[in-house]
């Protein structure tokens, strides 16, 4: 770790990241530009997601886009979060010149993409005119990708071709968040190797061992971002009716969780149930917790591991067949991945002379 020595030499990073249906990329997002900031990068967040109580945290530059949704669970179309109608190309237009204006004014010297370009193929409309701006930028800033170690695989034909030309022709190197003892880059996306000298592993972006919330609950049950939540949370209500065994729950449906759905779920919830939207110290929840009922996102996985919760993992549906790719292993996980990515962003720029 860095231990708070300013290996950033004040350099500036541009850190972008689109949340579509959830919130982990936005969660994992603001971890590693914490750990950016703590180590003396100046930070500037972009977001182009609805907002998320708490992150990015107080204290980090942000600038948010005119944000925009998945208009179905497939991710095929955007539309517009304030009016919800889809987003045409007047819209594209306007967020993707307030990236471009941003960029030229900030001067990056560093640019980090969230997901892209191994996901985020909806915004190429505004990423693929920010990787041309950053190659007619003199200096040049460093260019890198930040992705989460398991990728999901119903990708279709031809986009692993451009996805590799993208890494070819524009990106330095690919920050990915995952102990390669585990799972390495190439189990979900096959042709890494095609850019193996680019790579870089992390370690698991986890949090710090949380200091435990006044509230607590026996059972804590988390639906992530909420947009697929319902069918995990209606279960968990069933298995607490059954149980009927005096234990305090708490069920966080996300923010994300259709209102008509969240009303229903609090008038059928029993009277040791608590029924709350979002919490941004969730990770302080879970350290008074003895069990967790999540959906195996990867930042609640992170979370756990800082904690002797016991874990109930039902995966999303649309990523079970990756999660299933190694089993369970115990293994020394590398836990301190957002202040990695810092030294090696660190290193790369001082490796540029």
């Amino acid at each position: 770790m860095n231990n708070g020595t300013s290996i950033g030499k004040g350099r500036r990073v541009l850190f972008y990241v689109q949340h579509l249906l959830g919130i982990g990329h936005i969660v994992r997002a603001s971890r590693v530009a914490t750990a950016l900031q703590s180590a003396g990068f100046d930070v500037t967040l972009v977001t182009g997601g609805t907002p998320v109580k708490g992150f990015p945290p107080a204290g980090m530059a942000h600038v948010q886009l005119p944000p925009v949704v998945a208009s179905n669970s497939g991710f095929s179309s955007l539309s517009d979060a304030t009016s919800g109608e889809p987003v045409d190309e007047a819209f594209q237009d306007h967020r993707t010149g307030l990236l471009l204006d941003l960029f030229h004014d900030l001067k990056p010297d560093v640019v980090i993409t969230e997901a892209f370009p191994f996901g985020r193929r909806q915004m190429r409309f505004e990423l693929l005119p920010l990787l041309e701006a950053i190659r007619s930028a003199e200096p040049k800033p460093l260019l890198l990708a930040s992705v989460r170690d398991i990728l999901q695989e119903n990708r279709k034909s031809g986009r692993d071709d451009e996805t590799i030309a993208l890494m070819r022709d524009h990106f330095d190197g690919v920050l990915v968040h995952g102990d390669a003892g585990f799972v390495k880059l190439e189990e979900t996306f096959r042709r890494a190797s095609e850019f193996a000298g680019k790579i870089h592993y992390t370690g698991l972006v986890a949090p710090n061992t949380p200091t435990p919330s006044p509230d607590r609950f026996d059972v804590l049950v988390s639906a992530g971002g909420g947009a697929v939540g319902a069918g995990l949370i209606g279960a968990a209500l069933e298995a607490e009716r059954i149980l009927n065994d005096g234990r305090s729950w708490c069920v966080i449906t996300g923010p994300n969780l259709p209102a008509e759905d969240f009303d229903r779920i609090s008038a059928e919830a029993g009277s040791r149930v608590t029924v709350i939207r979002f919490r941004p110290d969730f990770p302080s929840l879970l350290a008074n917790a003895q069990i967790s009922v999540s959906q195996a996102g990867y930042n609640t996985v992170c979370d756990l591991f800082r904690t002797t919760c016991r874990p109930v993992l039902i995966p999303f549906a649309a990523i079970r067949r990756a999660s299933g790719i190694t089993g369970v292993q115990e293994l020394p996980f590398s836990l301190d991945g957002a202040e990695r990515s810092a030294e090696i962003v660190a290193g790369m720029l001082d490796g540029r002379g």
